[in-house]
C-alpha cells in the first residue's frame, strides 16, 4: 500500500513581506497575497499528488492580527482538500499560540489540531500514525519531547513538532531539543518547523526541517519548498517541492570591464535580462550589487538617484523583476595620479571630523533616534549588538563624505 504526505510548515499566512522598495502598485497587490498563493499551490499539489495527509508544522499563522479574510481563505482551502478524501494535521507554533483566530475558527471535520497535552492519530485504517505536540503559549522556553506518547509497535510514526532544535540564528530557542534525542525517541519520521531555512538532518529516522515555503524578504532568498514523503512496505522516502511563484533574490554585477557610461548602461541591459531568463515564468524582487573597479566611479556616486531609477526601469521592462534595493560597492581604479585638488583636501577634512568623539556622539544620537521608529525586531536586525550602532555610523559618514565630494567635482567641471 502507498501512502503519501505533503509536510509543509511557518506559512505565515498574510504576514507583511519586508520590503522597503515596493514601490511599483501592481508588485505591491501580489506580494500582499504571496503567503496566501504560496499555501494554494501546496494545496493544489496536495490534491494533484492524491497525497493521504496534509502535516502542518506549526506557524500556520503570523502573529496576533485578526482577519475574516484569512479565515474565510483558510476553510476554503480545507474543504478543498476535504472533498477528496484528505486528512489534515496540524500542530500551532508559537505564531499560532498567540493568534486568536488559531482557536476560534471551526475548520473542517478532517482537520486534526493537536493539543498541547501530545496525542496520536491513526490515518484512516494504515499502519502510519501521526504524533504531535501544540504550542500552549507564545514561548515554550523547555521541550516538549516528554509530551509525546510512545510510537506505536510494528507501525509507522510520524511525529509533528515545531522547534528551534538546539538554537540557530535568528530564530530564538523554542521548545529546544537535539538530533541525537530525536533519533533515540523511535519515531521513524520527525516533521520539524520553525526554522525557515530547509535542512534534512538525519535519514534514519527522517528528520526533516522543511522551510519557509514562501520567503518573506531578501534574508529569506531564493526558492523555497515543501516536502512530500512516500510511504510503501514501512519504508519512506522524500522529495523536495517548490513552493514559490515569488521570490526574494541577491545578485552582483562586477562593472570593471566598463570605460564609459553608454558600455555600462548596455551590460546593466544584459545583466538584468539574463536575471530574469533564470527566474522566470515566476518573478523576483531583487537585491543589486555594482561592484568592481569603475573609472568614473565619482560620476556614480553623484548620480546615484538616476542609476537607481534606471536600473529599475530595466527590470520592469522584463515585467518578472522589481527592484528591492541597489548596492554601490566599488573601489577606485588603481594608478591613478593621486588628487590634490581642493575637493580631496575637503574630503580628508571631512573624514577627520567624523571620527571625532563630539561629533561622532551627537550623530550616533540622531541615528538612534530614527532607529526609534522601527519596530523592536527590525532595530535587532539593524544592530544586533552596541558595536553594530558603531559600524553602521562608520558606513553612513564614509558614504556621506563620498557623496558630498562626487558633488564638489561634480559642480567644478
Amino acid at each position: 500500500m502507498l501512502l503519501k504526505f505533503l509536510h509543509t510548515a511557518d506559512i505565515h499566512l498574510d504576514s507583511p513581506l519586508r520590503s522597503l522598495a515596493l514601490r511599483d502598485e501592481r508588485l505591491r497587490e501580489r506580494v500582499q497575497v504571496a503567503t496566501r498563493d504560496a499555501f494554494s499551490r501546496l494545496v493544489d499539489y496536495a490534491l494533484a499528488e492524491k497525497v493521504s495527509g496534509f502535516l502542518i508544522c506549526g506557524d500556520l499563522f503570523d502573529g496576533s492580527a485578526r482577519s475574516a479574510k484569512t479565515g474565510a481563505f483558510l476553510i476554503a482551502q480545507m474543504e478543498k482538500l476535504r472533498s477528496a478524501g484528505i486528512l489534515v494535521f496540524y500542530i500551532k507554533g508559537n505564531h499560532d499560540a498567540e493568534n486568536p483566530l488559531s482557536g476560534e475558527i471551526d475548520l473542517p471535520d478532517n482537520v486534526h489540531m493537536f493539543d498541547g497535552r501530545g496525542s496520536k492519530v491513526q490515518v484512516m485504517d494504515s499502519d502510519v500514525w501521526i504524533h504531535g505536540v501544540s504550542f500552549n503559549a507564545r514561548h515554550a522556553p523547555d521541550s516538549l519531547l516528554n509530551k509525546f506518547p510512545a510510537p506505536v509497535p510494528n507501525a509507522v510514526n510520524i511525529a509533528m513538532l515545531h522547534t528551534s532544535l538546539a538554537g540557530t540564528s535568528n530564530h530564538d530557542l523554542y521548545a529546544p531539543c537535539t538530533v541525537v534525542e530525536l533519533q533515540s525517541m523511535g519515531f521513524d519520521y520527525w516533521a520539524l518547523g520553525h526554522v525557515h531555512k530547509r535542512e534534512v538532518h538525519c535519514k534514519d529516522p527522517w528528520i526533516v526541517m522543511p522551510g519557509i515555503p514562501q520567503g518573506r524578504d531578501i534574508g529569506e532568498s531564493g526558492s523555497k519548498s515543501a516536502t512530500l514523503l512516500t510511504i510503501e512496505d514501512g519504508q519512506i522516502a522524500t522529495s523536495e517541492i517548490q513552493s514559490t511563484d515569488l521570490e526574494f533574490q541577491e545578485h552582483t554585477i562586477d562593472i570593471s570591464a566598463c570605460s564609459s557610461d553608454d558600455q555600462l548602461r548596455s551590460i546593466l541591459r544584459e545583466r538584468v535580462e539574463e536575471i530574469a531568463k533564470l527566474v522566470a515564468p515566476s518573478i523576483a524582487v531583487v537585491r543589486l550589487t555594482l561592484s568592481g573597479q569603475y573609472a568614473r566611479r565619482w560620476q556614480m556616486i553623484r548620480d546615484t538617484d538616476l542609476w537607481i531609477e534606471l536600473i529599475h526601469n530595466l527590470a520592469n521592462d522584463t515585467q518578472m523583476l522589481w527592484i528591492e534595493k541597489v548596492r554601490f560597492d566599488l573601489a577606485a581604479t588603481t594608478g591613478a595620479a593621486p588628487d590634490a585638488s581642493a575637493s580631496s583636501e575637503l574630503q580628508m577634512l571631512m573624514k577627520e571630523i567624523s571620527q571625532e568623539d563630539a561629533f561622532s556622539a551627537a550623530a550616533i544620537a540622531d541615528i538612534s533616534k530614527v532607529l526609534e521608529q522601527l519596530t523592536a525586531s527590525q532595530r535587532r536586525q539593524l544592530i544586533p549588538d552596541e558595536s553594530s550602532l558603531q559600524d553602521l555610523y562608520q558606513s553612513l559618514s564614509a558614504s556621506g563624505v563620498e557623496y558630498m565630494v562626487a558633488l564638489m567635482k561634480g559642480a567644478a567641471k
